[in-house]
């Protein structure tokens, strides 16, 4: 039994539980733990419930003369769902006969369409569903009253909004009410009512229209001065993106009472936006929770969100948007224009979404969510508009937004993201007044692959310490979808490696087996007719020699790297090898051609200045397909602002320049990046490689080149083989005519083959911040500093430990950018642990230094088949 507070108490805090949450048996348990947990703490609780899921709908489609069904069918079937949760709750079956009644009257009446008849039978839903929750939770043997909330919610008059907003769109007032929460404080410590439903000043039923129970809750807490609101439903809170689309959307641990309102607004589904403005007046902490998941801290709006200064929150989507575009050249300085053409909107009951103007044009959008946009309305609209200007109207649209706080102030830092919409026509662009966000309006069934790139480019990645981003959803929930973690070679290999640097400060491990297991992978692909594997991410010699003996070909992006691929593997020949350099010196190209290396041409220049050196051979062309992907804007390599690759616009001149010297042109080429988990980036990349080749008969193979990703983290979901294949066989049958599709990838076949193992050197703590120093930094790794490159870092001596400090891993190097991670979340750390850095087989030796005079770590191999 809690520890009652006393009936005169005066701390409120008010929870809320949405439909789905109390129409599930087993939620009603968590339920009256989160009362039983309120009252221990010495607050009084206002309890309030939303209507059992799809009950509403029921009622509402009553009124739909296309859907309304018998009164006594959905009578008896909202008593059905009711008395089911009644016996499930171990409930006597005749608790609700009042209100079951009551709903069959109301039924009843249903040809009285009017609004306050429709909104005594909507308000049914959770009066219905709270007198349930008062009967199960005093059951409990919990000091919990039913609260009639018409009693304690009262809408303000106002006869602008209409007899029907006055009814069904109902607002209420939100000022501290220092008289009800005496009047409730002497009903008990423990209260449940109804949301969505409210009372206005002479006593009539009104409804609060969507997004009612979470305005409910917000409303009351205001009325009271409540320490807080908790919205409990089922999701954890607000994502960067839609979880449901993208799967690595981070939970938003804490964010401003401004930036929540816009992404409410802009179409997040934790919560809806009306439902902020009164926590928002009276600064009352917001919080998000998930009803089954309560070890998931959720969402906290708060006046405390500390400022994380100018930062891309979310990228949210609507569809379903409707632009109309006006054109005329006479609206030029006519007085008086815009108020006339917003008249037309007002007497259609129309709500205007996003406007931009120019002398000639104006356009605007239209959001389903808050119009009635239906071919009939919309003709009527068209012809009113008519009568002032030129009228276009889509109906297929999207807006594309990115949220948080300070937009502007970052608009040069979002400028290699904002390429993903290179090639999509955008139809307007809106940069909001309070500058929290920045809107496209793209063809809709561009959308969610926009959302994704985007997503991916700007919000970072990571765990551990952040205030900010949290966990992503798959991390929550992998376990409710049956994935189970892949377990990592080097958690199997813990005690070789142990060994193996044992004597040793710090060494890159190589494990072959992985690399084998890779290279089959891709050597399954069937629309794949060959695999090149790019030795810049890694020319060990014994990684060379493995990936020849797995089938694949080298590919070069230097002379250097071709004699030595040549040098350390056995029986290579110059026709395994591609050469793709890129501003290379005119006596390297006359080498590599003399030495009978296949050559990657990706500047006009060298057809056009030493187009001689090369005549009577066969070349490919690197185009550059317009834009470019990736984790970190140094790793997309096409786009305006990449230096590799010919334009596409330039095909039709490079051909004749190769004509001019009797160059063939029997391959073409594109790489647009690294680190891309999309497998539509390939099948684009193919259609537009595709294309080109119309115009180059000679073609027989075409290159998508490489960026295979790796996934970061061990829990997200790897680049998706199977769907990369289908698509590529799909489009391959659409070419102008047969042609082989090869690929070079790089780090996919070495990255999670390699990791980096350094001992610690020291720790220290800076206030609140500590650090792990271990043997090597930057000169061995430099993908954190010059990438912002995420690695997994774990203590391989302490692996089965769980982790209880956050740490900064740093290195030796006398640069304040020496850092490895941030914010990790490991076991205590001591001088002489082992740590590890993961997926480090890729672009780690290789591009290693000896600044500060300090070697770089050194390279050693596991090989299970010696």
């Amino acid at each position: 039994m809690s520890n009652l507070q006393s009936s005169n108490a005066s701390s409120w805090r008010v929870i809320k539980f949405g439909g789905s949450s109390v129409t599930h048996p087993d939620h009603w348990q968590i339920i009256g733990r989160r009362v039983t947990e309120t009252l221990d703490a010495g607050l009084c609780v206002v309890v309030v419930v939303s209507a059992l899921r799809g009950v509403t709908d029921l009622l509402q489609a009553q009124f739909d003369t296309d859907t309304r069904q018998p009164a006594k069918q959905v009578s008896e079937e909202i008593a059905v769902r009711h008395r089911r949760l009644l016996d499930a709750l171990e409930l006597p079956g005749d608790v609700l006969d009042e209100p079951l009644a009551e709903l069959d009257q109301l039924l009843g009446e249903v040809g009285d369409d009017s609004p306050p008849a429709q909104a005594r039978l909507l308000a049914m839903g959770e009066i219905l569903s709270s007198r349930l929750g008062a009967a199960w939770l005093a059951g409990q043997n919990l000091p919990v009253q039913w609260l009639d909330s018409r009693e304690a919610l009262v809408a303000s008059d106002d006869p602008r909004r209409g007899q029907r907003a006055a009814y069904l769109s109902a607002q209420c007032l939100a000022q501290p009410d220092p008289a009800l929460r005496q009047r409730l404080s002497r009903r008990g410590p423990a209260l449940i009512m109804p949301g969505f439903v409210a009372a206005n000043i002479r006593g009539e039923t009104v409804v609060l229209g969507r997004g009612g129970s979470d305005t409910s809750a917000t409303t009351l807490a205001a009325l009271l001065e409540a320490d807080r609101v908790e919205i409990h439903s089922d999701v954890p809170g607000l994502f960067t993106a839609d979880p449901r689309r993208i799967p690595t959307a981070r939970l938003l641990k804490m964010v401003s009472y401004r930036e929540a309102q816009e992404l409410a607004a802009m179409g997040a589904r934790a919560l809806h936006p009306r439902s902020l403005l009164p926590v928002h007046q009276q600064r009352i902490p917001l919080w998000l929770r998930q009803t089954d998941r309560p070890d998931i801290d959720g969402t906290r709006i708060t006046p405390e969100a500390r400022d994380h200064g100018a930062q891309v929150k979310a990228i949210v989507q609507r569809k379903h948007i409707t632009l109309v575009s006006l054109e005329g050249i006479d609206m030029w300085q006519q007085v008086g224009f815009l108020a006339d053409v917003f008249a037309e909107f007002r007497e259609l009951g129309l709500s205007v979404d996003q406007v931009s103007t120019s002398e000639s044009n104006v356009t605007l959008t239209l959001d389903p969510g808050a119009n009635l946009t239906d071919a009939d309305t919309l003709d009527v609209l068209r012809q009113r508009l008519e009568r002032h200007c030129r009228v276009e109207i889509r109906t297929d649209c999207a807006t594309v937004s990115l949220v948080g706080l300070g937009i502007r102030t970052i608009l040069h830092r979002l400028g290699p993201a904002l390429e993903v919409f290179e090639q999509r026509r955008i139809f307007q662009v809106s940069q909001a007044a309070n500058d929290l966000n920045l809107t496209f309006v793209v063809e809709s069934r561009h959308a969610d692959r926009l959302v994704q790139q985007l997503h991916q480019q700007v919000i970072p990645g990571g765990v551990g310490g952040d205030s900010v981003f949290g966990p992503t959803w798959e991390q929550l929930f992998r376990h409710e979808t049956g994935q189970t973690p892949r377990r990592r070679w080097w958690e199997t290999d813990r005690e070789r490696l142990l060994d193996l640097v044992e004597g040793r400060d710090c060494a890159y491990v190589y494990h072959l087996d992985s690399v084998r297991a890779a290279a089959r992978r891709l050597r399954a692909l069937k629309a794949v007719d060959r695999v090149l594997y790019s030795m810049k991410a890694n020319p060990h010699p014994d990684i060379l020699r493995a990936l020849v003996a797995e089938g694949l070909g080298i590919e070069c992006v230097s002379l250097p790297e071709a004699r030595h691929a040549l040098a350390q593997v056995e029986n290579l020949t110059p026709a395994d090898l591609l050469l793709t350099p890129n501003f290379a010196s005119r006596a390297e190209l006359l080498e590599a051609r003399d030495a009978g290396l296949r050559l990657t041409v990706d500047n006009s220049y060298i057809l056009e200045h030493w187009g001689s050196d090369l005549a009577g051979r066969e070349i490919f062309l690197r185009l550059d397909p317009g834009s470019g992907l990736g984790h970190h804007k140094m790793v997309r390599t096409a786009g305006s602002h990449a230096k590799f690759g010919i334009p596409l616009g330039d095909i039709e001149r490079v051909r004749r320049l190769a004509e001019a010297h009797d160059i063939r042109i029997t391959g073409l080429h594109a790489h647009t990046g690294s680190g891309i988990l999309h497998p539509d980036n390939w099948h684009r990349t193919l259609a537009t490689l595709g294309e080109a080749a119309r115009e180059l008969p000679d073609v027989a193979v075409i290159n998508l080149g490489g960026g295979l990703g790796v996934p970061d983290r061990h829990d997200m979901q790897p680049l998706d083989l199977t769907a990369l294949d289908a698509g590529l066989a799909q489009l391959r049958h659409e070419l102008v005519r047969p042609v082989q599709i090869w690929i070079e990838p790089g780090r996919y076949l070495v990255s999670e083959a390699g990791v980096l193992l350094a001992r610690v050197n020291q720790t220290k703590g800076k206030g609140d911040v500590r650090y792990v120093g271990i043997a090597t930094g930057m000169n061995s790794l430099i993908r954190p500093a010059l990438y912002g490159a995420w690695h997994e870092i774990v203590n391989l001596s302490r692996l089965h430990e769980a982790g209880d400090h956050v740490y900064n891993v740093v290195g030796p190097i006398c640069e304040t950018g020496d850092i490895l991670g941030l914010d990790r979340l490991l076991p205590q750390c001591r001088e002489g642990d082992v740590m590890l850095i993961a997926n480090t087989g890729a672009y780690g030796a290789a591009m290693a230094s000896r600044y500060n005079l300090r070697e770089p770590a050194a390279e050693l191999i596991l090989d299970d088949q010696r």
